[in-house]
C-alpha cells in the first residue's frame, strides 16, 4: 500500500526546485506548452489554450485530493533568478499495486541542461522513499530519442514496445516504449 501526500511537497536539490504550481505559474505553462515538440511528444493537446494553462494549475488540490495526479513545476535557479523550467509529475496511478507513471515536459531553453534527468531523478527518490511505490513507469514515444536517454540516463530501464499505444490530435496511432524503475535496484541520489 502507498502513502499519498495530502499535499504537493517541495523537493529541491542545487539549483533544481520541484515544487506546487500556482496561478503566477499559467503564463509559463501555457508558453511551454506552445513549443510543437510538446504536443509531438506527450499527451498535452495541440490547440492547448489559456484555459487549459489554468485549469491545469487550479485542479492541483483536486488532483492530489483523488490521487489522480501529483503534480509539480520545475524552477531552476535561485532566489529571484528562479525561471520555470518545465513540469513532472506523478499520474496513472494504480494504488492497489503501487504503480506510478513519471511524466514531464520541459520548456525549450531548459532541454539538454540535465535538468529533467535530474528532476525525474529527485521525484523518483520521492516516489520510491516518501510515497511507497514498487514500480514507476515513464511511456515514451519511439520517435522522442532525447527523453529515452533522459530516462536511461536517470536510472530507469526499457522493458519494450507497445505498438500503437496512444493516438495523437491528428488520429495516427504511435507506439510507445515501457521504462520503469523498481527500488531494489534504484540508485538514490546521493545525499
Amino acid at each position: 500500500m502507498i502513502w499519498w501526500p495530502t499535499e504537493v511537497p517541495t523537493i529541491s536539490r542545487g539549483l533544481i526546485t520541484l515544487r506546487k504550481p500556482h496561478l503566477d505559474d499559467t503564463q509559463a505553462v501555457f508558453d511551454g506548452c506552445q513549443d510543437p515538440l510538446i504536443p509531438r511528444f506527450t499527451a498535452i493537446s495541440a490547440d492547448y489554450s489559456m484555459a487549459h494553462a489554468l485549469d491545469y494549475v487550479q485542479r492541483t488540490d483536486a488532483s492530489v485530493r483523488t490521487q489522480r495526479e501529483l503534480p509539480f513545476v520545475i524552477e531552476y535557479g535561485n532566489g529571484d533568478d528562479k525561471v520555470f523550467a518545465g513540469t513532472i509529475s506523478f499520474h496513472s496511478l494504480s494504488v492497489k499495486n503501487s504503480v506510478g507513471e513519471l511524466g514531464y515536459w520541459m520548456t525549450s531553453s531548459m532541454r539538454g541542461k540535465g535538468i529533467a534527468t535530474t528532476a525525474a531523478r529527485m521525484l523518483t527518490d520521492y516516489g520510491f522513499a516518501s510515497i511507497g511505490f514498487k514500480r514507476i513507469e515513464a511511456l515514451v514515444d519511439i520517435e522522442n530519442i532525447a527523453s529515452a536517454k533522459l530516462l536511461e540516463s536517470a536510472g530507469y530501464q526499457r522493458e519494450g514496445l507497445l505498438k500503437n499505444k496512444v493516438t495523437r490530435d491528428d488520429g495516427r496511432q504511435v507506439d510507445m516504449y515501457l521504462f520503469a524503475a523498481v527500488p531494489e535496484t534504484w540508485e538514490y541520489l546521493p545525499i
